[in-house]
């Protein structure tokens, strides 16, 4: 369940609904404070070789145990690229330099927040693999072999966006993402 205020962060004041330009949203009756539920910024790498993606497995709930792709919230003061090298390393001991961007999503079945996530296509340049921080397990998966329990539909919609390019470029003979 999502947090909302009870009273004011600023002033005290028990919060009430009221319009925000359309939307009903808390908002203080004293200072006028209006609380937005935003989204929250997350990066992530993912890394292809020799056609297979790695995953890790969630240690922690939401969805503990299911696959996902290394990455995580960003930190305050950090660049989105910076979050996903670092989120990379922290969950598989994997050091990646980016390639570009894949693309962005919005992540709407967390129930601590809704998510904004940016993926990177990357590639490995050091580290050693191992699991670690929030995740359990990590593994190489072929695209056409990807475990059913994939925690996050932007996940599961950023692996098949990547399939899918990984199928035209192979049948237009250029090299993956």
């Amino acid at each position: 369940m999502p947090f909302t205020p009870t009273y004011c962060p600023r002033c005290a004041t028990p919060m009430a609904s009221a319009d925000d330009h359309g939307m009903i949203r808390p908002t203080c009756p004293t200072c006028g404070y209006v609380w937005y539920r935003n989204p929250v910024p997350a990066a992530g790498v993912i890394l292809v070789e020799t056609g297979r993606v790695l995953l890790v497995r969630r240690r922690w709930d939401p969805r503990a145990g299911a696959w996902c792709l290394p990455a995580g919230f960003m930190e305050a003061g950090e660049h989105p690229e910076q979050s996903a090298v670092r989120e990379l390393q922290e969950e598989t001991g994997v050091i990646a330099q980016i390639t570009g961007l894949f693309g962005v999503y919005a992540g709407f079945d967390d129930p601590r927040v809704r998510a904004v996530l940016i993926l990177y296509s990357g590639i490995t340049t050091g580290g050693e693999p191992r699991a670690g921080d929030d995740a359990i397990e990590l593994a190489w998966f072929p695209l056409d072999q990807l475990p059913e329990d994939i925690a996050f539909a932007s996940h599961r919609q950023a692996l098949t966006e990547l399939r899918e390019r990984l199928d035209g470029d192979a049948s237009q003979g250029r090299a993956s993402p």
